[in-house]
């Protein structure tokens, strides 16, 4: 601590480029904080689902229906014990710049195989006994300010006109891989009004135990193989981790934006590290002169380097972590349970070691090895 008035003088001198220096490296920690946990989310998304949930699609495309007569078939195969299905909608509200997801779920049965839903029993019954009912995500109560009792009126996309639903309760998920801002209602108001002939868009089984899901999954598929809408059923797991490859490489994406904006504060940071130097030669010469060892100038140096960069570390990695939790960032439905991991703060501390010492160790060496004779002379 006594050379700690020494290190803030140094800094000190150049007040604006010791800022700049730690708002670039503070900059570039919180955009790798940023982009890193979308990769992160990403994954956890890919590996939600229950071991005992199995999802049975169209065998041709996710988006064809299946009939909704499947269900009692798939109810009487070996293992299954619950089923239930669901049908995307597509609605928008208001001028419709803020998607959320909206779905037409056999109700009761729906709740029953997602226990990771939290609603309240008395708005879950009011759920269940109103047709007209929709079940909403927390998030849409603090966005829209709507409550409960509330009609909601949305435009149909897929299923043109108006919809109109009275908001019966209110979900809080359990898992934060689980959307929490989405609105569904029964699947029966939808197939009455828009007068399809039964179709559902996919369906969720739970299963006995998860060691027999692979053979449920074939004889759900082989049931259905020579029928005119075959089915590819699968783990949920694997489901959600097939819209995961939907984004592409991401990771690759992200993980090279990421280091590139540390690489090039990297510079930034060895640029302002060598021009403090290089402006003390003189000082850093007289403090060889009244006894400082090279190890010790070695160490201050190091120091400077050191402060300017976990200050900046502090305040990005910080801020990244602070700001998306306290928004409740989630990418408008599309990274459900968005966070800056514990993992990539300390990958983010791990990279400000590592621009520490690239920044420092140069200048550091110098001011170590430099003469004292010489360095008075060059700037006299």
């Amino acid at each position: 601590m006594k050379f700690w008035s020494l290190l803030r003088a140094n800094l000190g001198r150049h007040k604006r480029r010791t800022f700049l220096t730690i708002a670039s490296v503070a900059l570039a920690l919180f955009l790798f904080a940023s982009l890193r946990s979308v990769i992160t989310t990403i994954g956890m998304a890919a590996q939600f689902g229950s071991a005992r949930r199995l999802v049975t699609t169209n065998a041709t495309g996710f988006v064809l229906p299946l009939p909704v007569s499947y269900a009692n078939r798939l109810e009487t195969v070996p293992g299954v014990e619950k089923v239930t299905w669901a049908n995307w909608f597509g609605g928008r509200y208001g001028d419709g710049k803020r998607f959320f997801a909206t779905f037409a779920v056999d109700a009761k049965s729906y709740l029953d195989i997602y226990p990771e839903m939290s609603v309240p029993a008395d708005q879950k019954e009011a759920f269940l006994q109103d047709k007209g009912g929709a079940l909403i995500g927390v998030r849409l109560v603090n966005l829209f300010g709507w409550k409960v009792g509330q009609n909601v009126t949305l435009q149909g996309t897929i299923f043109p006109g108006d919809w109109t639903f009275t908001i019966r309760g209110v979900y809080t998920p359990t898992d934060p891989a689980i959307n929490d801002d989405a609105l569904m209602f029964h699947y029966d108001y939808l197939d009455e009004r828009a007068g399809r002939p039964g179709n559902a868009g996919w369906y969720i089984l739970e299963i006995d135990k998860p060691d027999n899901a692979a053979q449920i999954a074939k004889t759900i598929d082989d049931q259905f193989r020579s029928s005119s809408a075959p089915t590819k059923t699968g783990t949920e797991q694997a489901f959600n981790a097939s819209f995961a490859t939907m984004w592409g490489n991401i990771g690759l994406l992200m993980n090279t934006i990421g280091l590139a904006v540390v690489f090039a504060i990297l510079l930034v940071t060895a640029n302002a590290m060598m021009m403090s130097a290089r402006e003390r030669t003189r000082e850093l010469a007289v403090l060889k002169t009244i006894g400082y060892s090279d190890r010790l100038l070695f160490g201050l140096v190091l120091a400077e380097a050191g402060l300017i960069t976990i200050t900046g570390a502090v305040l990005g990695l910080g801020a990244a972590k602070l700001l998306y939790r306290a928004t409740n960032f989630n990418a408008a439905g599309f990274l459900p349970g968005f966070d800056v991991s514990w993992g990539t703060m300390a990958t983010g501390g791990v990279i400000a070691l590592v621009l520490m010492l690239a920044s420092g160790i140069v200048p550091a060496m110098q001011a170590a090895r430099l003469p004292v004779v010489t360095a008075l002379r060059s700037v006299e």
